[in-house]
């Protein structure tokens, strides 16, 4: 063990058996991340949370009242702050969580284990939370095989799936947030988020890490109307 330039205490995880370098190194990120630790003090299910928290803290998307959808929410961090940004065990705001995964149980939040992909998810979503939702939030990550172009289609191609969900769910005036790499999300998907949304930016959270491409699209006022 020894300390990083910042004078924090660095944890190596030596190589040895059936442990692969990936592996080592992912370990290693998580032991030595502040946020992981935060995260466990606070009793937040992942890092995550604290990206969510800073995007809110800016841009107030999660106010008391609201109707949240969490796409591909396991293990739950973003499902915790939206819940409570939104008063939803209080009763006032409601929050569903969706992960093709099982989820424990949250407080004030409702889980359904479903595909959002599927042809009736929107009805389903719109019927467990009695009406429309104002905010679509995806923080899922699509399996990557190590090909770049492959890899950044497939990114692109989950994103595009959520905001083509968002458009079929949210309330007029609706806001849609999602994860993307790189450059962000692509030019085609970009107008058409232009098109359906009043105004539509890039954004990256401190908490993000810096060695990290991710980014969010952030995607507000939405103009559309009925269920397809």
């Amino acid at each position: 063990m020894a300390k990083d330039k910042t004078g924090r205490l660095h944890v190596t995880v030596k190589t040895g058996g059936k442990r692969k370098l990936s592996s080592k190194l992912w370990l290693e990120r998580q032991l030595n991340d502040p946020y992981v630790a935060r995260a466990k003090r606070e009793g937040f299910r992942s890092r995550a949370a604290f990206k969510l928290m800073e995007i809110d803290d800016k841009y107030r998307l999660l106010k008391p009242g609201l109707s949240v959808v969490d796409l591909g929410a396991a293990p739950g961090g973003w499902s915790q702050i939206a819940a409570k940004r939104v008063q939803a065990v209080e009763g006032k705001g409601k929050v569903v969580a969706v992960d093709l995964l099982e989820m424990p149980e949250i407080a004030g939040v409702t889980f359904a284990q479903l595909d959002f992909l599927a042809d009736d998810a929107p009805e389903k979503l719109v019927a467990m939370l009695g009406g429309r939702a104002d905010v679509v939030m995806s923080d899922m990550a699509a399996n990557t095989t190590g090909h770049r172009k492959t890899d950044q289609l497939r990114i692109i191609g989950l994103v595009e799936a959520a905001a083509l969900f968002a458009t079929e769910v949210l309330n007029p005036g609706g806001t849609f947030l999602a994860k993307v790499f790189q450059s962000g999300a692509d030019a085609e998907l970009l107008a058409q988020l232009k098109r359906d949304f009043a105004a539509v930016k890039h954004v990256k959270p401190a908490s993000s890490r810096q060695d990290s491409s991710e980014r969010y699209v952030l995607a507000t006022g939405f103009r559309g109307g009925a269920l397809r």
